[in-house]
């Protein structure tokens, strides 16, 4: 323990130095947190940092999708749907399958079961790479919308891929029916799960006394709780963490009050970039290990290399496909939702940008980590080919997030693929004709509500004279305890009509959600007068 503990705080000082050189440098931390694992792997005297297999889903997963629903605008992932869901259900199993032709056919010793363990591994992209590269370029906000939902939804189903594949593994055998009783139950019986302790805890949040550091301390806890209760029903953690995250997400105005959401929103973000780059140094802390497995069951390094670079361009090549399918798709079912590019030549480019984004990440990882050593709940033989199936997603994870990571932006930016785009509203045009909208609308609620007030107040009158200016005043007295009840009743006023704007779909919801952010600032404040 005091060996582990000075290493792993020695990691979190890593990941935040990287992070900052990685934002100097203009490209995305994942890549530098992954090659400097790597090279501090090779440090002599370094403790051998192992994470249990049965502990790595827990750990690091319940908390960064749970994060990500918080993070994500469900407006539009609705009105994406049709692609999101594609991507996440029919395009990984697409993958998946792929990857399990390949394996089993060029790999000796791999069964179709292995090939399958080894494509719901790799099948998923990974959310936090695509963000963090993509945030170097200008995309449309729907390419974003749809890299984000789909980010939501393919871990689950890679992962339910996986686990059957597991099975099949174990037993030597797979019985279809038992599979879709089970996958149909994995399904639903988590989204149910997730919604219905979703709905509990914001009513629990909604009615007791609880401060901002309960509320946040709640929050920490909740998507493990979801994650464990399904995962002991036999149906899928990830989709009632998913949920449940969605679910809460769109109710956080409803139980928690601005100091919960600022402070909240404050501490998750540190959260989560702390377990992001844990994760990340992680995947490079791990090779010499599984080299040190390849080499004692007598596999070449080179042979173990070649596979890895020929099942990553099978991901590659059959995420494209995909791309390019679901476009041809929507030209001839839903024509007018395709995005009206520049030129031909843009809007052929499009599907490639979108099938070269899926740089793979945490879940890749976690899932690996997770195979177990033996067989039979460990009373068996050892798992075949594990060391080979982590050296495979590690060579998988670095090739995909240095070549993809590093020439998405350059893409991008060379071919101009969204140049000429129908772009939404800019930003800053948006942000304007908000704080136009709510100036007055504020303004005509407080002349309706209390222009004629029979029980004149001083304070109110003096924000019916200065609210079209918003000026400061210089003097603080006059906040009396009604003015800074109608104040915060403003404010209330503001968030309702926010909420209403957000229905429009040419509003982006991420505007909506800073001004949202900009109202709690502004209550706090009031609060502390």
């Amino acid at each position: 323990m005091h060996t582990i503990l000075p290493f792993l705080l020695a990691m979190i000082a890593a990941v935040v130095l990287l992070e900052m050189l990685a934002a100097r440098l203009k490209i995305a931390y994942p890549i530098l947190l992954v090659v400097a694992g790597l090279l501090i792997s090779f440090i002599p005297g370094l403790p051998i940092l192992r994470v249990d297999p049965d502990l790595i889903f827990f750990i690091f997963l319940p908390p960064l999708l749970f994060e990500a629903c918080w993070s994500i605008s469900f407006k539009e992932m609705k009105k994406w749907w049709r692609i999101i869901t594609s991507f996440a259900f029919l395009v990984v199993f697409f993958t998946a399958l792929s990857v399990a032709l390949f394996t089993s056919h060029y790999i000796p010793g791999f069964t179709l079961a292995l090939g399958f363990v080894l494509g719901g591994i790799v099948a998923p992209p990974d959310a936090v790479s695509a963000g963090a590269i993509t945030k170097f370029v200008k995309i449309p906000r729907s390419t974003s919308a749809i890299l984000e939902g789909e980010s939501l939804l393919n871990d689950a189903s890679s992962l339910i891929i996986f686990r059957f594949a597991l099975a099949a593994v174990g037993t030597g055998r797979f019985v279809w029916q038992h599979a879709a009783v089970n996958f149909l139950w994995m399904v639903f019986g988590g989204v149910g799960i997730g919604l219905a302790l979703g709905w509990i805890f914001v009513q629990v949040q909604k009615r007791l006394p609880t401060e901002p550091s309960s509320d946040i301390a709640l929050t920490l806890i909740e998507p493990y709780f979801m994650y464990w209760v399904a995962e002991q029903a036999g149906s899928s953690g990830v989709l009632a963490v998913v949920s449940g995250g969605l679910y809460m997400s769109s109710k956080r105005l409803f139980f928690l009050n601005s100091a919960s959401r600022i402070q909240g929103f404050n501490v998750w973000e540190s959260f989560v970039f702390i377990l992001n780059g844990i994760v990340f140094l992680i995947i490079g802390l791990e090779l010499p290990e599984i080299v040190g497995g390849l080499r004692a069951k007598g596999i070449d390094l080179h042979t173990a290399i070649g596979y890895g670079v020929m099942v990553t361009g099978v991901l590659i090549g059959a995420r494209i496909i995909s791309s390019y399918v679901a476009m041809l798709a929507t030209m001839i079912f839903r024509p007018g939702v395709l995005p009206r590019a520049g030129s031909r030549l843009r809007r052929l480019l499009l599907p490639l940008v979108l099938g070269w984004s899926g740089m793979r990440g945490v879940v890749s990882l976690a899932a690996a980590l997770s195979i177990p050593i033996l067989l039979n709940d460990g009373t068996g033989p050892a798992f075949p080919h594990r060391n080979l199936i982590l050296f495979i997603t590690f060579i998988v994870i670095l090739l995909t997030l240095v070549v993809q990571g590093l020439t998405l932006p350059w893409l991008i930016r060379r071919w101009r693929v969204f140049d000429g785009t129908i772009m939404e509203e800019s930003a800053e045009q948006t942000r304007r004709q908000l704080k136009d909208g709510l100036k007055h609308h504020v303004h005509e609620y407080l002349k309706k509500r209390y222009e004629n007030d029979p029980d004149p107040n001083e304070g109110v009158s003096k924000l019916l004279e200065t609210w079209e200016k918003k000026t400061k005043a210089s003097d603080d007295s006059w906040m009396n305890k009604k003015t800074k009840a109608v104040f915060i009743e403003m404010l209330n006023v503001q968030r309702q009509y926010l909420e209403e704007l957000n229905k429009d779909p040419k509003i982006d919801e991420g505007i909506i959600r800073a001004q949202m952010y900009q109202i709690d600032l502004e209550e706090e404040r009031l609060r502390r007068l």
